[in-house]
């Protein structure tokens, strides 16, 4: 029904009620003689009537609406829609619909034959729409209370409720987040119907079907949100109790047991939990007792009315004298969040406590958070306060000869801004460059002078400190200027984004980027001969990548693949690739790799539509360096998850948990082409039929003492990395999940490849939360095996472990909304929530392996997937 509540009655669709009404028992009909002239014992349906009626934290807000009278043969049907007294528009937030079913009941009585309950609104605040089956609980009047405190909620609360798992599949095909295939839309649609009729033969409870309208006005569909409106009560009572007059008395407040209990529920929010205005309050009040808790400074600052100037300015007071918090929890602090400047600054100065290896793991997100930053300060900042310029290189340099780093999009080979034709540097002095260099004394000082601002009580000192900070732009060109590896990557990301012209891209943002982007050529022009140097090695780089895209779309021209690989290892023996032999550069993909040339005969082009290209580059050391270029695909996806691959590595081995896992490198050079570090290893597919996974690993490493014939640290390569990548590819939501991008190694380590499809999204119906099938569990040994008990508890411990690390992956996915990642471009404010909704954080530790245990059954024991690795099969036989 189409529908427009704002100036009407809220209206909802009564439909049916389907399964089995109990009889009452022979003592309560000798107890109640009259019951037997109920319809209790009537052989067909009795007369019964559906009341509904809206609540607000448990009371009453409308009278109740009631069906009316309608004489029923075999089944309940009323399909009505009752209109209750109320506009949408005046619904509270947690309002609460509850339905009871009665029945006649001697001459004047009733009886309710059961209850339900459901929220209006969603919990992400959407009201609710389309067709909902809701549990009765029989005998029960419906408990009105919002969330899990209602003891008859229609919504089934257990995550591995077949019905609610399709429900939730059917709302993401509805609203267009999967893939739409007539012909098995409509067997899947059916199918569904079957399996929750089944479900609800073999339910105790009964189900009614009622309607929550879809919104329409001028014939488009809307999505309703619910708006808290503005409450000039509250705006005062914001003032009265913000008032500096209690600053004094506020010092000295202690919180009693309750209170305390209740500061600490909040400091234990994710992120993502927008506070009330009474929880804000409580931690302005008690923010000079929770001064010392580095983990509440993130919630105090959102507490803070950053437009009242005297309670901005006691907030920044009351910010230099928290106890600093820690350096993955400053990234809160830059996201779109937090726009005060000194806030922003503030995040900067805790990132300089990170050193390399760690800022690394986060650039990518960092270089992302550069659109939240205030662009004027970014443009108009002076290139001098990055590094301090040589007198010998300064005086005959003028910012006008400086050639620009920045270029078109990539369209040919013939010219280059920054070509350097002259320089040659030695093998030596190229492997002394790629050694990170120390950060200066200077800096040092700084950073001392900085963290004594922090911890002690003088505010003017600190205040002052936090003017003279860096922003985040000058602080990433500082940091990459000083690691030539640093240095790569910033390069890279700033290129990227500054020739991303997508629509999703302002001009203004791109602006910013390429500001950034010729200040950092700035600073390294500026700069000493190594800085120079490596502005010099970056532009080498990027002519190698302009030869690389030239050489693959050369390739993709090819009609057979016998021509394909000729072309690509003929032009692998043109001069300017061995031009590299002469002066070796650093690898865009790994800095830390050296390569002077190729080895053409090593080249090979994979039997895909966009012919990626396999290219074996030789490194100094006398090594093969292997690597996939691919054009016409956009990797910056894939270079995110393998991202969070790599960070989730690092922190499960920080817990002494090294799952083997294989988080191999991948970069995009542009918005549709990059490279891909390639490993030796073999599709699943080829190898998954009967105990085909032991024979492979069998041959390359037998064993007569270990498991099954299979060297014991092979097996348990292969045991821990199932492990490892079931829980982070269930954690990001990698759909698309088939044998062929599910990979082994020789050694026994599995991982995973392709990410097209993340947070969710999947052009298969019912894939299973995670890839586990029976092929890969027999190759365990099977369910019963110990080396199958033994992936389980690896599971468990790697999700409790990430799990306690779940506000960091929150925070650099909440810098990365604005991105054109597709899969995150698609709905990028329900982003974050997807990732949250993983992690089961309302859950304890016990409840939370028993999920995953039950998730690990689901993924088993699933059929579905089964018939879909089938279709596979056969699409790419005929394919081929």
């Amino acid at each position: 029904m189409s529908y427009w509540g704002h100036t009407y009655g809220v209206v909802y669709y009564i439909g049916s009620l389907e399964g089995k009404r109990n009889r009452p028992s022979y003592q309560e009909l000798l107890d109640n003689p009259v019951g037997y002239f109920s319809g209790a014992y009537q052989d067909d349906c009795s007369d019964l009537f559906v009341t509904v009626q809206v609540f607000n934290n448990g009371l009453p807000i409308t009278l109740p609406i009631q069906t009316s009278y309608k004489s029923f043969t075999t089944r309940w049907n009323w399909n009505e829609w009752l209109t209750l007294p109320i506009k949408f528009s005046d619904l509270p937030r947690d309002t609460v619909l509850a339905f009871t079913i009665w029945d006649y009941y001697g001459i004047e009585g009733k009886v309710p034959i059961g209850g339900t309950t459901i929220s209006v609104f969603g919990k992400r605040g959407t009201l609710r729409k389309g067709m909902h089956d809701l549990k009765v609980w029989a005998g029960s009047n419906p408990d009105p209370l919002p969330g899990n405190l209602s003891k008859t909620p229609g919504k089934s609360r257990d995550a591995n409720d077949r019905m609610s798992q399709l429900a939730k599949l059917t709302k993401k095909h509805r609203d267009g987040h999967m893939t739409k295939i007539d012909w098995l839309d409509r067997l899947t649609f059916r199918e569904i119907e079957l399996v929750n009729e089944q479900e609800k033969r073999d339910s105790d409870f009964m189900y009614l079907m009622v309607e929550f309208p879809h919104i329409h006005y001028d014939n488009i569909p809307y999505t309703l949100v619910y708006y808290e409106k503005e409450n000039i009560v509250e705006s005062k009572h914001h003032k009265l109790a913000r008032s500096l007059r209690s600053g004094p008395s506020d010092k000295d407040l202690k919180p009693d047991a309750s209170t305390r209990d209740l500061l600490n529920k909040i400091i234990g929010y994710p992120p993502t939990k927008t506070l009330s205005s009474e929880e804000q309050d409580l931690v302005w009040k008690f923010r000079f007792y929770l001064s010392s808790q580095k983990e509440a400074l993130a919630k105090f600052l959102k507490s803070v009315n950053w437009k009242l100037s005297q309670e901005s300015t006691a907030a920044l007071e009351m910010l230099m004298k928290w106890s600093p918090m820690n350096v993955e929890d400053a990234l809160e602090l830059l996201s779109p969040a937090f726009t005060h400047t000194k806030v922003r600054k503030y995040a900067v100065m805790r990132l300089r406590q990170a050193d390399d290896e760690d800022l690394l793991l986060y650039l990518l997100q960092l270089v992302q958070a550069l659109k939240y930053e205030d662009f004027k300060e970014i443009k108009n900042r002076n290139d001098r306060d990055v590094v301090p310029s040589h007198p010998e290189y300064d005086s005959h340099l003028k910012d006008t000869d400086l050639p620009s780093l920045v270029t078109e999009p990539v369209s040919g080979v013939d010219q280059h801004p920054l070509a350097v034709s002259n320089l040659t540097s030695s093998t030596s002095s190229l492997e002394e460059e790629f050694r990170p260099r120390s950060t200066s004394a200077t800096e040092e000082e700084i950073l001392d002078a900085m963290n004594t601002g922090l911890t002690s009580g003088k505010n003017e000192a600190s205040l002052s400190a936090l003017d003279e900070e860096m922003d985040l732009a000058t602080f990433l060109i500082s940091r990459a200027c000083k690691n030539p590896v640093v240095a790569n990557y910033f390069y890279w990301y700033l290129l990227v984004e500054s020739e991303d012209h997508t629509d999703l891209q302002n001009e203004e943002v791109l602006a910013m980027y390429k500001s950034v982007l010729r200040r950092f050529s700035v600073a390294l022009s500026k700069g000493p001969s190594e800085f120079r140097r490596q502005r010099s090695l970056l532009s080498r780089q990027q002519l190698l990548d302009k030869l690389l895209c030239s050489l693959v779309q050369h390739v993709q021209k090819e009609n057979s693949q016998k021509k394909k690989l000729e072309r690509l290892q003929a032009r692998l023996h043109d001069s300017e690739f061995e031009a590299i032999k002469n002066e070796p550069i650093p690898l865009p993909l790994d800095p830390s790799v050296l390569v002077k040339g190729v080895i053409p005969e090593k080249a090979s082009v994979f039997s895909s539509k966009l012919s990626p290209c396999l290219v074996a580059f030789q490194t100094v050391s006398g090594k093969e360096y292997k690597v996939i270029f691919k054009y016409g695909d956009d990797l910056r996806q894939d270079q995110l998850i393998l991202q969070m691959f790599q960070l989730m590595d690092k922190l499960l081995r920080h817990e002494n948990l090294d799952l083997q896992m294989t988080p191999y490198k991948v970069l995009a050079t542009g918005k549709n082409h990059g490279f891909v570090q390639y490993v030796e290893s073999i599709a699943l597919s080829e190898v998954s039929k009967e105990k085909a996974i032991q024979k492979f690993l069998r041959q390359h490493n037998p064993s007569e003492t270990g498991p099954y014939g299979i060297a014991g640290e092979v097996m348990d390569n292969y045991v821990k990395s199932c492990a490892g990548y079931c829980v982070v590819t269930y954690l990001l939501q990698v759909g698309d999940r088939h044998l062929d991008n599910l990979l082994l190694t020789k050694t026994g380590k599995m991982f995973h490849i392709d990410f097209g499809f993340i947070l969710g999204r999947d052009p298969k119906i019912m894939a299973p939360p995670m890839k586990l099938n029976r092929q890969m569990v027999e190759a365990m040994g099977g369910y019963d095996s110990e080396h199958f008990q033994r992936f389980k508890v690896f599971t468990y411990t790697a999700f409790l472990a990430l799990r306690r690390s779940a506000n960091l992956f929150l925070n650099l996915f909440s810098l990365m909304v604005d991105s054109n990642i597709p899969d995150i471009a698609l709905e990028p404010d329900k982003t974050v929530k997807k990732v949250q909704e993983k992690f089961m954080l309302h859950l304890n530790d016990e409840q939370a392996v028993q999920y995953i245990q039950g998730l690990i059954d689901d993924s088993v024991n699933a059929f579905m997937p089964t018939l879909m690795e089938y279709g596979h099969k056969v699409a790419q036989a005929l394919r081929k």
